[in-house]
């Protein structure tokens, strides 16, 4: 009995052993990325020819770019056939209105821009509570609550709102000025003066670029030269720069170049021009010259360069149409002054007369026909959106000139204005430009809701990817990996952002896919609230926003910081 026990034993030992273990579960991989784009002809941004690469990110950032072909990721892109790009760069953006409205961006989004820059002149901060009230009284068709003072404050207040795109912004030198001396026609005081250098300085700390002016305006155009200096340079302790819609783009074209040149020098930055032009037909041959002017001071070791729109005309207010001392006091003053008979007849005639003291769009546009009546804020004169001044005065029985006064006092707006005022030569010319960036002067707007309210310049819609179909591929004004340079790196390092504008390990993951033999604009004048073709994915900050062509839904938008940002230390 034992030794049968004693077998068994054996037996179940033996067996035992001769079984094969159970084969442990696999532990997952961990995927090296979160995202690959694989296939795609990389334009990293520098200007060279595209490479055969893939790009590789992890949260918020490129971590790779070359050959992923071994490894994993969360998520795979195929970009192949395809131009994979870092995201365009707006230099000129008014969409801080649309973006309260509608966060996506769209209009400029399916253009490939994951940047949008704010601060012509204006910025939506400092504010003090008279500031604050005007402006939310003046808003017109796109309406959303001022509930901010400071400059940091009110970027951050649409960063949190929730947007796809991200902002970034200098102080307005015109908000600036009417935080300390209101809408006279006088120099700062002493004391003004030292408060609007200060309110830079705090600007720049909560993340401003530097200094935006637009001189030709009210109460802008009041400001001399040395003011803008003086708080140009408070920017520059900080690293910032400043950018301008000059005094003159017309007349006075090479002389204000000029003035731009003297501040940028004066205070030792960077000094950009915003929407390069020669307005006026008249002004044509000054492009040239002013471009000499800018290449002169640049060989000289001034750090000076330029935006644009890539359009034979330009859109802003009926403001620009009437003579600067008319406007002082701000809108209310301006309209009370233009129901004077007397002041009526004055400013008609000076409208009607040519002059270098201020820069008249009435007749620089050359005729009324040439101008384009497209935002109203009263109801009542909705129905005159997208006619001329021509055909306005015509269906009045008035002259061109007193219906522009008339239109001003009953919408009581400066009314939104496209002026047909530049050549296709001189676009072209200046598109060649090396040190040419691109900026929209717009929002970004979507064709639905608050939107078809007015009708915005077709720039909105078509700016970027008309540099891209027509001066790149169609007419050969600039190669492709050019144009990206542009619209990417150029722009980045004229705005001294950090980590953005190359497809490089390190740096945020703003990426682009569209087809460089599609990509163009569609809007026009009659029609501008068309999309542009040809963009087919957009990523900001490693999130896509843009899938097919169709928006995501998500909102990553950040508040991208200047060099003196105080969360820099």
């Amino acid at each position: 009995m034992r030794r049968l026990l004693g077998l068994a034993a054996v037996s179940v030992v033996l067996l035992t052993a001769c079984q094969t273990p159970p084969a442990a579960t696999p532990k997952p991989v961990a995927p090296d990325y979160d995202l690959i784009i694989r296939h795609g002809s990389v334009y990293d941004g520098s200007g060279g020819a595209p490479l055969a690469a893939d790009v590789g990110v992890r949260g918020q950032r490129i971590v790779a770019v070359g050959d992923l072909s071994k490894a994993h990721a969360a998520r795979e892109v195929d970009a192949k056939g395809l131009a994979v790009a870092p995201g365009f760069i707006n230099m000129l953006s008014w969409a801080p209105d649309s973006l309260f409205v509608d966060y996506r961006s769209m209009s400029d989004l399916k253009q490939g821009v994951t940047l949008e820059v704010f601060g012509e002149g204006e910025s939506l901060g400092p504010l003090t509570p008279t500031m604050r009230e005007t402006a939310q009284k003046q808003q017109a068709d796109l309406k959303y609550p001022i509930t901010w003072s400071g400059f940091g404050e009110g970027m951050e207040t649409l960063a949190a709102h929730g947007i796809a795109p991200n902002i970034a912004s200098f102080v307005g030198a015109t908000t600036l000025r009417i935080h300390e001396v209101g809408y006279a026609d006088r120099a700062p005081t002493a004391q003004e003066l030292a408060n609007m250098q200060e309110l830079t300085r705090t600007a720049m700390r909560e993340g401003a670029l530097g200094v935006g002016s637009s001189l030709i305006y009210a109460p802008a155009f009041y400001a001399k030269t040395d003011e803008l200096i003086a708080i140009t340079k408070a920017a520059g302790e900080f690293g910032g720069g400043y950018i301008s819609h000059i005094r003159s783009e017309g007349a006075r074209l090479l002389q204000s170049a000029d003035e731009l040149i003297r501040i940028a020098s004066a205070a030792g930055v960077h000094g950009e021009f915003y929407h390069f032009k020669a307005g006026g037909k008249d002004n044509w041959p000054k492009q040239a010259q002013a471009i000499a002017r800018i290449e002169a001071a640049r060989k000289q070791g001034l750090d000076i360069s330029a935006n644009m729109y890539v359009y034979a005309a330009g859109a802003t207010g009926l403001d620009a149409a009437m003579p600067p001392w008319v406007q002082e006091g701000g809108l209310d003053e301006w309209i009370k002054r233009l129901k004077d008979a007397k002041t009526r007849k004055r400013v008609v005639k000076e409208m009607n007369t040519p002059t270098d003291a201020w820069e008249n769009l009435y007749l620089a546009s050359g005729k009324p026909e040439n101008i384009l009546l497209v935002q109203f804020k009263n109801p009542e004169l909705k129905p005159l959106t997208g006619k001329s001044l021509a055909e306005v005065a015509k269906m009045r029985g008035k002259s061109p000139a007193e219906t522009a006064i008339d239109l001003v006092i009953e919408d009581g707006s400066r009314v939104g204005t496209v002026y047909f005022l530049m050549s296709e030569d001189n676009v072209k010319q200046a598109v060649a430009l090396p040190w040419m960036t691109f900026g929209s002067d717009e929002g970004s707007y979507a064709p639905e809701g608050d939107f078809l309210k007015f009708q915005p310049h077709p720039r909105a819609y078509g700016n970027f990817a008309r540099v891209l179909g027509k001066y790149v591929r169609e007419e050969h004004v600039i190669t492709l990996p050019e144009a990206v340079r542009r619209l990417t790196s150029l722009s980045a390092k004229n705005l001294k952002l950090r980590d953005r504008g190359e497809l490089k390990p390190g740096n945020f993951a703003d990426i682009v896919i569209f087809d460089p033999a599609t990509v163009g604009d569609r809007a026009t004048f009659d029609r501008p609230q068309q999309y542009a073709t040809g963009m087919r994915d957009v990523f900001v900050n490693g999130v896509q926003v843009l899938k097919d062509g169709e928006h995501t839904g998500a909102k990553p938008g950040q508040f991208v910081r200047g060099p003196g940002w105080s969360g820099w230390k």
